[in-house]
């Protein structure tokens, strides 16, 4: 791989390391895992403002989580039919256009009168990333080099990292000068679309160049038989089910619960989100780390069954103890995600958008039924009945045993 720069544009070519381990384009990846930031974070601004919303329009919890629903079922209806689609026909450019539907979704959130304009909002940010997620976890792992975990890891560290900087966006700029300051981070996006065209450039070259190999779409992996490749992505998609559904739990309630509990300020409750969101990223950079080393299979177990001692102690303890232990569940869940879109991959080479689509997609849809389902809870009983219920939800991280051995002992 090397670089040139003409007419002040930097372009990154094709060379002959792309396939060995070492050839990761750490350029590429860079920029996706920057984009990835500007994405998640623009999400996390909804969620982030949420006890905003509530006052503005006098909302119920169920209101709330309807939010969540629309942006995260737009977005999972979307992505696996964006990941098929691009599988046959790619398209470099469809990461600038998901990052413009993002921006246009700010705006719209900035101005909103009434509570059905902050449901358009939600979902023309979900569309964005219902755009975005596919294309670019395709082009991660052919960025990688070989080395897959390591370069989901790098991918989605950006949009964790994201996601935890949305509540401090929204405690040091949208709670202090109000709801339209969120139009101010339309600059950002502008300046992601930028950075997304010129990988869309790179993404055209490398198709280019690699056009003469064989690379046939098997539906499969070659060495499994087709039941047990259903039954194992049928565990994967579960095993998201369980991740994003307790993961929701804390992005759509986690403030009300310390509001209510403990008695916080809105700004200290958002400061205690963004804890738990940085180590959400924390986890995500190890987990990918771990992946190439001791296989995706191992680093499922640890993460997904690994958290539910954390999470059944939660419910039950003081403020110091919640913050431990959320941070200890923010790095142990998050390792498993790169670990899953790895293994599913590897389960159906040549459908590496379709995939990456449906999980994400799916990630996407369950966190926005269960946000609404939680919020009927709360309305019917109250917020700690939340939390009770959902720290049983990682013991379905014991599904992992039906998993096949891909990797070589």
């Amino acid at each position: 791989m090397s670089s040139s720069t003409r007419d002040g544009i930097t372009s990154i070519q094709v060379g002959p390391t792309a396939d060995r381990p070492d050839g990761a384009r750490f350029r590429v990846l860079g920029a996706l895992s920057f984009s990835h930031f500007i994405n998640d974070m623009m999400q996390s601004l909804v969620l982030a403002i949420y006890p905003q919303l509530k006052g503005d329009f006098s909302l119920s919890y169920v209101q709330i989580g309807v939010i969540t629903l629309m942006f995260q079922l737009t977005a999972s209806l979307l992505q696996p039919l964006v990941g098929y689609y691009t599988d046959k026909h790619p398209m470099p450019r469809a990461l600038s256009v998901g990052m413009g539907f993002t921006l246009l979704g700010l705006l719209v959130l900035a101005v909103a009168p009434n509570y059905a304009m902050v449901l358009v909002a939600a979902a023309l940010v979900g569309t964005g990333s219902a755009i975005f997620h596919p294309e670019s976890s395709r082009i991660a792992r052919l960025a990688s080099g070989g080395r897959h975990g390591f370069a989901q890891s790098i991918f989605q560290v950006g949009g964790s990292a994201g996601q935890a900087m949305g509540p401090l966006a929204a405690a040091w700029i949208i709670i202090p000068f109000g709801r339209s300051s969120v139009a101010s981070f339309s600059a950002l996006a502008l300046m992601a679309m930028a950075v997304l065209w010129q990988v869309g450039n790179w993404y055209r070259a490398h198709r280019i160049a690699t056009a003469s190999r064989s690379n046939p779409a098997a539906a499969r992996h070659p060495g499994l038989p087709s039941r047990v490749v259903i039954i194992a992505v049928g565990v994967l998609m579960i095993l998201v089910v369980s991740k994003s559904f307790y993961i929701s739990s804390i992005h759509s309630y986690y403030t009300f619960y310390l509001i209510d509990k403990f008695g916080m300020t809105v700004s200290a409750a958002q400061m205690y989100l963004f804890v738990f969101l940085f180590s959400v990223a924390a986890g995500t950079v190890l987990g990918g780390l771990v992946t190439d080393r001791i296989g995706r299979k191992q680093v499922i177990w640890l993460s997904i069954l690994g958290a539910a001692p954390f999470t059944l102690m939660l419910p039950h303890a003081s403020l110091e103890w919640t913050a431990v232990l959320t941070v200890l569940i923010g790095l142990v869940t998050a390792a498993s995600f790169s670990a899953i879109i790895v293994f599913a991959q590897d389960l159906m080479p040549g459908r590496v958008g379709l995939v990456a689509g449906l999980f994400f997609g799916l990630s996407f849809g369950i966190g926005g039924l269960g946000a609404a389902l939680l919020g009927w809870i709360a309305d019917m009983s109250d917020i700690a009945t939340v939390y009770q219920i959902c720290s049983f939800i990682p013991l379905i991280g014991l599904l992992t045993v039906f998993l096949p051995e891909l990797e070589k002992k």
